[in-house]
C-alpha cells in the first residue's frame, strides 16, 4: 500500500471512531431523556434551571426528539458499517464483510449500546441536563425532515385504521401516580412520606364506615341528666365535642361543645342549675356511611365543622368520623395528652404480633407493608371472623392469606386479642385460606 492509501486508511479509522463516539451520544442521549424523572425536571425548572426547562420542552415534543435521535443514530450506524466494510475488503477482500460484520457488531454493541445506556440509565437525571443542549440544536436542524415523515407516518397509520390515544382520563392519571409512587424503591428516611402519599391517593377509595369511631365506644351523654352531672362528665372526657341523645342512644338531638359549656358556666357564675346543656347543642350533622374520605374532607372544609354522625341505609347511628380520623388516615395515628390509650400493636420475640381485634387492617397494611384484604371487613377482628364463618374460640389457630391468627382473648362474642404471625415468621408455608 502507497503511503496515500495508509494515511487515507487511518482517516478512515479515524472517522469510523468518530462515528462511535457519536453513536454513544445518541443512545445515552435517548435512555437519559426518556428515563429522567419529570417531577424533578419541573421542580428544577420551577427553581430557575434553564436545562431543566430544556429537558421539559423537549420532552413534550418526544415523537420529534426520538425521531431526531433514530434518525441521527441510523444515518452514523450505516456510514459506520459502510466504511468498516469498505476498509476489511481492501485488507483482506471478499472476506472482509464477515470479518467487519463481526468486528462492529461487537464494537457497537459494547461501545455504543450497552456502555453509554447503562452509564445514563444509572445517571439519567445529570446525563439529561448535560446533554440538553446539544439535543436541542440537534433537533432543531433535523425538525423539518421529522415533520414530514410524522406526516406521513400518520397517514399511514390513518389507513390502517389506528388512531392517536387521546388524553389520559383520571383513573389512568391516578394509576400512574400510584405507580410512581410504587416503582421506586424508597430508602428508609422517606418511606413515611410514601406511605402519606399512596394514603392521599386512597383517600377517594375508602368509606368513612371504614374509619369511623364505632357507637359501641363513642362517647354520648343523655341529654336528660341533670346539669352539673352532665358537666362532670363533658369535663371528664378526653372530647371536645360529644354528641346528647335524648329517649333512645340513636336519638341524637345535638352535639355540644366543651368550650360553649365552659363559657355558658362562666356566664352563669358557676352555677350549673342555671343552665340547659341541650339549648347549648348545635345541630347534629348526619352523613352516610358510604361517604368517601375524599368527599367528607371536602364536606368538613366547606362546613368548616371537625365532626359528623355517621348513619347506615335505615339512619341508623352507626359512629363518628371527625376530621382528624381523615388526617390519621393520611399521616398515622396522631396521639395528644387527652387520648384514650387504646390496646397497640406489640412484637413478640418470635417474630408474631399481639394485637386487638380493633386494629384496623388499613393501619396493618400502611405500617408493616402487608397485602391483607379490607374490601369485607375493616378490622383484624372482622377479618378474622370473616374468613372462618364463625365466633372462634380462645386458642383457635386459623390460618389464611399466608398470615396464622391465634385467638387470645374473647369478651362474650367480641374476639379482643390477637396473635399474628406473618408468613416471614412462619416454619412453613400456609396457604390462603384457613
Amino acid at each position: 500500500m502507497s503511503k496515500e492509501e495508509i494515511h487515507l486508511l487511518w482517516m478512515s479509522i479515524a472517522f469510523i471512531v468518530i462515528l462511535l463516539i457519536l453513536l454513544a451520544f445518541f443512545g445515552a442521549a435517548e435512555t437519559a431523556l426518556t428515563s429522567a424523572s419529570k417531577p424533578l425536571m419541573h421542580t428544577l425548572e420551577a427553581e430557575g434551571n434553564r436545562r431543566a426547562g430544556l429537558v421539559n420542552r423537549l420532552l413534550r415534543r418526544r415523537e420529534r426528539l426520538l425521531g431526531s435521535i433514530l434518525l441521527g443514530n441510523t444515518l452514523v450506524n450505516i456510514l459506520a458499517a459502510s466504511l468498516s466494510t469498505s476498509i476489511a475488503i481492501t485488507l483482506v477482500g471478499e472476506a472482509g464483510v464477515a470479518y467487519a460484520t463481526a468486528v462492529m457488531t461487537v464494537v457497537v454493541l459494547i461501545f455504543a449500546e450497552i456502555l453509554p445506556k447503562t452509564f445514563a440509565i444509572r445517571h439519567a437525571n445529570p446525563v439529561a441536563l448535560a446533554i440538553a443542549p446539544v439535543i436541542k440544536l440537534f433537533v432543531a436542524i433535523l425538525g423539518p425532515i421529522i415533520h414530514a415523515v410524522h406526516m406521513f407516518v400518520n397517514a399511514l397509520l390513518r389507513v390502517i385504521g389506528a388512531q392517536p390515544p387521546g388524553e389520559m382520563d383520571i383513573d389512568e392519571s391516578l394509576a400512574e401516580l400510584r405507580g410512581a409512587i410504587e416503582v421506586h424503591a424508597a430508602p428508609v428516611e422517606v418511606r413515611a412520606e410514601q406511605r402519606m402519599l399512596r394514603s392521599i391517593l386512597d383517600l377517594n377509595d375508602v368509606e368513612v364506615g371504614e374509619v369511623m369511631t364505632h357507637r359501641s365506644t363513642a362517647a354520648t351523654l343523655e341529654a336528660t341528666l341533670p346539669p352539673a352531672q352532665l358537666i362532670a362528665a363533658i369535663l371528664a372526657s378526653p372530647y371536645t365535642r360529644i354528641p346528647l341523645w335524648r329517649d333512645a342512644p340513636d336519638n341524637i338531638i345535638g352535639v355540644v361543645h366543651a368550650k360553649d359549656v365552659l363559657r355558658a358556666l362562666h356566664g352563669a357564675g358557676g352555677d350549673a342549675e342555671k343552665l340547659t346543656i341541650s339549648e347549648l347543642a348545635s345541630d347534629p350533622w348526619f352523613i352516610p356511611e358510604s361517604t368517601t374520605l375524599l368527599e367528607q374532607l371536602q364536606a368538613f372544609r366547606e362546613r368548616h365543622e371537625h365532626f359528623a354522625l355517621v348513619v347506615d341505609e335505615y339512619g341508623t347511628l352507626k359512629g363518628i368520623v371527625t376530621l382528624e380520623d381523615i388526617i390519621e388516615e393520611i399521616v398515622g395515628d396522631i396521639e395528644d395528652e387527652h387520648d384514650i390509650a387504646l390496646p397497640d400493636v406489640r412484637s413478640q420475640p418470635d417474630g408474631s404480633y399481639t394485637m386487638g381485634g380493633t386494629v384496623t387492617i388499613r393501619d396493618l397494611n400502611r405500617d408493616f407493608e402487608w397485602k391483607l384484604p379490607d374490601d369485607d371487613a375493616t378490622t383484624l377482628a372482622g377479618l378474622v371472623l370473616h374468613e372462618s364463618r364463625q365466633i372462634p374460640q380462645v386458642g383457635q389457630i386459623f390460618r389464611f392469606h399466608g398470615f396464622q391468627f391465634e385467638i387470645m382473648r374473647r369478651h362474650r362474642n367480641q374476639i379482643t386479642l390477637i396473635k399474628v404471625t406473618p408468613p416471614s415468621a412462619l416454619p412453613h408455608p400456609v396457604s390462603a385460606s384457613s
